[in-house]
């Protein structure tokens, strides 16, 4: 029976009713009216639903999201997170771009605990004594780990206009711009060693200078130099195509560079 054709017929039964049965009619329109309020509501709630849907997905997007950790992870791993309680004593230092694309815990498997992640825009590190950064800078100043990793990856927005406005190119962005000019060095030895290639591959070849540079910028600050001559702390970096699904994974010691393809 189509769907009309049954809320007609509904319709007379309900008639028929209060009219064999008068002592019914006010129980009838009762039930009617508040009938009527429940399908107002659901007609309200169905058009704020569509109006404002996006808001809606985030906040179960972010909730389902704490029950798949919690169940998965936090629930099964009671002696970690207990541990995890006391404090933290990560063995390794991320400084990863803030690219959605990238994210080094995922990437690399990290537990909660294992690693202390810095993201910023192309996962820079500017030098020890460059005043007026201090959100990159300041996380190596108390936190003791023994592995610091910097991690670039493909089509990074960050290098891209590095090198599409060049060394000294025209000035962009003003809020950005002091920021990606900390990879000029990077830029500058892209430039100098495949200017005749297309800004793909100078793409590609500058995300890893910035990833060197960043480590050299590393030695800059004295006690990480320290604690690296000391054979205390180890400098990694790392490209990640995401393209590809490949890691390109080096180690620096101050004597010996080792460069391993996953």
């Amino acid at each position: 029976m189509a769907a009309a054709d049954m809320f007609e017929e509904s319709q007379q039964k309900i008639l028929k009713l209060s009219k064999e049965k008068p002592s019914l009619r006010n129980l009838l329109a009762t039930r009617l009216e508040q009938l009527a309020e429940k399908f107002s509501e659901l007609e309200v709630a169905e058009l704020s639903a569509q109006e404002g849907s996006f808001e809606f997905s985030s906040v179960e997007r972010i909730k389902q999201g704490f029950v798949k950790f919690k169940t998965e992870k936090f629930l099964k791993q009671p002696g970690l997170f207990n541990q995890l309680k006391k404090g933290q004593s990560p063995k390794f230092m991320v400084f990863a771009c803030s690219d959605s694309r990238v994210c080094p815990t995922t990437i690399l498997g990290f537990e909660p605990g294992e690693a202390f992640v810095v993201r910023n825009v192309a996962n820079k590190i500017p030098p020890w004594d460059k005043s007026g950064y201090p959100g990159s800078s300041a996380a190596l100043l108390h936190l003791k780990v023994s592995n610091i990793l910097v991690i670039g990856h493909s089509r990074c927005g960050g290098i891209h206009a590095l090198i599409s406005h060049g060394v000294n190119g025209k000035p962009w962005s003003d809020f950005i711009e002091s920021w990606i000019r900390i990879g000029e060095p990077a830029c500058a030895r892209t430039l100098a060693t495949i200017a005749d290639a297309d800004i793909g591959k100078q793409c590609t070849h500058c995300e890893k200078e910035s990833v060197n540079l960043s480590l050299t910028n590393l030695l800059t600050f004295p006690w990480v130099r320290d604690e690296v001559r000391d054979g205390k702390v180890s400098l990694h970096g790392a490209h990640y195509d995401f393209l590809e699904g490949s890691l390109e994974l080096w180690t620096v010691d101050l004597k010996v560079s080792s460069i391993t393809t996953l």
